[in-house]
């Protein structure tokens, strides 16, 4: 029980303190837009509403329409309602957009005034299902649907749906002879007893819709209709001054006929925080509480969103004069600003030691290393320690066991030989040590034929034989996607459709596999043959890149095609992807967190800073070290873990460094360090470290408990930092703290060399937190040397406060 205390009291001496800073200011009015930019009315039935913002010179913007002062032409070719544009005559015009002393002028065309085009069932009754909510999986979208009608799921099957609306119980869903009648909009406005109550009222443009439709006989479309293409919402965004304030977005269709219409009244809009910005289904968004919020609009097969700031109305604020180190430091501070924070200081020579050593070589510097770096006074040291540590070998064992995260090396009975892991893992050790362009390494593995030893890199279709997954991994490791919902239906929360889905998949449909001489191996090769069958249209899909066109693959290995488009700068997902995944890695969360979850709704925090790291890691050639350079020499990613009063709040804007605890294998390692022991992993010789673990299936109690990958699944969840109860306790009675502390010559040497308590302190808190004992924690140790006078006791009793202490378990 004495022990006990004792320990505790020594873990109790290690806190972390902070440095509150005040900020302070006004804006000034600077800019007028007016969205859109340009309008194009075709047919009759076509109009336009008009969103007009100012931007002040502080950044905060203000939705002024209503303000505005409209003037057009007497021969306009377009007539105004409010602020919404009609077409009047075939023609063009311009109009003027008047607010104080700014002025715009917006291009008009109309054509085709003439044309009234009948209602079309999946262009204009179909987006009436999807706004109303009736298609969505807790409605009639659900797989079974519900109280007996069954929608497809956010519309992936409009032919389906038709049937079922007009076939199923004929003349009940649909009264072509009494519209009104029709039990299709009998529940919707509520005449009759409906489960998902009254969805709009006989006012509506949607009650009309679809009346109109059910009463020209709800045909179905004929001959090709077009298709949406894209979705745009206006404005781009906004910073809103106090609660209350407002902004009207407006939704721009454009399909493949090359026609665009306004759908601002068919999208249906949600937000991510609607503490701080709400948003209504007319499309107003209402400023809440201080935040930032994602606003989306989905259309169709579409989602598109725009990033809103709330600030307080009275906030006075003042920019400090922080210069930035680089491009990336200017783009956080871009956000910043906008955000009304104030980033914290740059962290001290100690803390920047420790995190700079653990983030690039998975280990902690040595006490020699320590004196060295504080006692050198060249302002450029940083920078200089930052090269150095790039080009130890130990950067490159840490970077093999990432990547072989994300590629899954582990052994699979059947399938993944042991040799052949080891062989796959030398292979990646062997790319990341000479620096190979990571687009080079990427083609190398997706195109991979051959023998399983002879050609390593093949060993990747062995950890997963099914098409339909592998396509799934290699979307969600290169680009960052999670396109396993659109497998059976179109993707909730994204862009993707089942067309995407089994378009991405055939291009691994001609996978082939079969048995070598030696029967550990398999040979991989292009079948040259076989294809994806749609389930819905039960027709063979062609091979299409994500996102991009159906690709050309006759005559050639269809792996090959997808993986010189998906390793280029075609591919507008690939670069931003691994630098987020790197960024990830050095500041504890991903630009988009996670980093393999990238969709509409999971915005990035700073879309121009990841723009600007996927262009220059592009331009680099994928020169992976030059990107570890440019990240870790910003001021953003030295910055101190210590808030200030603007940024105390701040969990995701890079304003302050985030406390990051140790991943299973470097925290392993550290422990194993500071204590001068010894592991012994399965497969490697004793002394090896545990980021050098080929294999995903080995693993101690230690690693397991802490949260080591088994690679089973490439998805970045499989490393787990959190810290939780059963780490607290292996650490404070489990054997392997206890037990390296008790083998550890750290404490033998010191008690055969007769060091005094004071500088074995000093030593075992510069090995442990590479920093000095503070006066306090002196004052403390000395006293309870003074009680104890078993100095082994007293030694290893302080060796296990500090490596059960919150400073040494995480990154600062």
């Amino acid at each position: 029980m004495r022990r006990h205390s004792h320990r505790i009291a020594l873990l109790a001496l290690v806190a972390l303190t902070a440095a509150p800073v005040t900020v302070a200011t006004a804006a000034e009015p600077a800019k007028l837009f007016v969205f859109p930019e340009s309008v194009d009315l075709t047919t009759g039935a076509d109009r336009q509403p008009l969103v007009v913002q100012v931007e002040y010179a502080d950044g905060v913007t203000r939705d002024v329409t209503a303000e505005a002062k409209f003037e057009l032409p007497s021969d306009a070719c377009a007539s105004l309602e409010d602020t919404t544009l009609h077409p009047s005559r075939n023609g063009e015009s311009t109009l003027k957009v008047r607010y104080k002393k700014l002025t715009r002028e917006i291009p008009i065309k109309a054509s085709r005034v003439e044309s009234h085009p009948d209602l079309s069932f999946r262009l204009d009754v179909m987006p009436v299902f999807m706004k109303s909510g009736c298609n969505m999986g807790s409605c009639h979208g659900a797989a079974r649907g519900k109280d007996g009608f069954r929608l497809s799921l956010f519309g992936f099957d409009p032919e389906g749906d038709y049937y079922r609306l007009t076939r199923e119980l004929a003349g009940r869903r649909i009264n072509v002879a009494s519209p009104e009648r029709s039990m299709l909009l009998e529940k919707s406005v509520g005449a009759v007893s409906h489960t998902g109550g009254q969805r709009f009222d006989e006012q509506s443009e949607y009650y009309e819709t679809l009346r109109r439709w059910v009463a020209s006989g709800a045909v179905n479309d004929t001959g090709e209709v077009a298709t949406c293409t894209e979705v745009e919402v206006f404005p781009p965004g906004g910073v809103l001054a106090g609660k209350g304030a407002a902004q009207k977005l407006i939704v721009r269709a454009t399909y493949s006929d090359g026609t665009d219409r306004d759908v601002t009244n068919l999208a249906y809009f949600m937000t991510n925080n609607e503490t701080s910005a709400a948003v209504s289904q007319s499309g107003q968004v209402t400023a809440g509480e201080r935040g930032e919020a994602f606003v989306t609009a989905r259309f169709g097969t579409h989602t598109v969103g725009v990033p809103f700031i709330v600030v307080p109305e009275d906030q006075s604020f003042e920019w400090p004069g922080i210069e930035p180190s680089n491009y990336i430091d200017e783009l956080v501070h871009a956000k910043l600003k906008n955000l009304r924070m104030t980033p914290s200081e740059v962290c001290t020579d100690e803390e920047f030691l420790r995190r700079v050593h653990l983030d690039i070589i998975g280990r902690l510097p040595a006490p020699e290393e320590y004196e060295r770096f504080l006692a050198n006074k060249n302002p450029d040291k940083r920078a200089k320690l930052i090269d150095e540590l790039i080009e130890q070998k130990e950067f490159v064992e840490l970077w093999v066991m990432k990547w072989a995260e994300l590629l899954q090396v582990r052994t699979v009975r059947n399938r993944v030989d042991p040799k052949g892991m080891l062989l796959y893992h030398a292979w990646l050790k062997e790319r990341i040590a000479g620096n190979v362009p990571i687009d080079q390494m990427v083609r190398e593995m997706l195109s991979a034929n051959g023998g399983t030893f002879e050609n390593p890199p093949t060993n990747y279709y062995q950890a997963e034989q099914d098409s339909l997954k592998v396509a799934e991994n290699v979307a969600q490791v290169f680009m960052g996607m999670r396109i396993q919902c659109a497998q059976c239906h179109n993707h909730p929360f994204d862009r993707w459709t089942m067309d995407d889905y089994y378009g991405f998949s055939a291009f691994f449909s001609q996978i082939g596999r079969k048995r070598s001489d030696d029967p550990r191996q398999q040979i991989i090769y292009n079948r040259g043959g076989g294809d994806v069958k749609h389930p819905v249209t039960k027709k063979n899909v062609a091979p299409q890149f994500l996102g991009g066109a159906v690709a050309d693959v006759k005559g050639k290995d269809r792996r090959k095609v997808l993986a010189d488009w998906l390793a280029s700068p075609d591919n507008p997902y690939f670069a931003k992807n691994l630098a987020n995944i790197v960024w990830a890695h050095f500041l504890g969360r991903g630009i988009i967190d996670p980093v393999d979850d990238v969709r509409v709704t999971n915005p990035a925090v700073n879309q121009p800073l990841l723009d600007e790291l996927g262009e220059r890691f592009t331009k680099t050639g994928y020169d992976f070290k030059e990107l570890v350079r440019d990240i870790c020499n910003s001021r953003t990613y030295q910055l101190s873990t210590r808030s200030n009063d603007s940024n105390a709040s701040d969990l995701s804007n890079f304003s302050h460094a985030h406390v990051r605890r140790m991943r299973a294998e470097v925290l392993l390692d550290s422990v194993t360090q500071v204590t001068e022991t010894s592991d012994k992993f399965s497969g490697l010789p004793a002394g090896a470290r545990a980021v050098q673990i080929p294999d995903g299936n080995t693993s101690t109690y230690f690693l397991t408990t802490f949260g080591r990958a088994s690679r089973e699944t490439p998805c970045s969840c499989e490393v787990k930092t959190e810290p939780n109860l059963s780490q607290a306790l292996h650490m404070l009675n489990g054997n392997t703290i206890d037990g390296k502390i008790r083998q550890s010559s750290v404490v033998k040497q010191a008690l055969a060399d007769k060091v005094e308590p004071k500088e074995f302190l000093r030593d075992i808190t510069i090995r442990c937190l590479v920093r000095e004992p503070t006066d306090k924690e002196t004052e403390r140790f000395l006293a309870e040397a003074e009680q104890l006078e078993d100095r082994r006791a007293l030694y290893e009793d302080a060796f296990w406060a500090l490596l059960n202490s919150r400073e040494f378990l995480f990154i600062q």
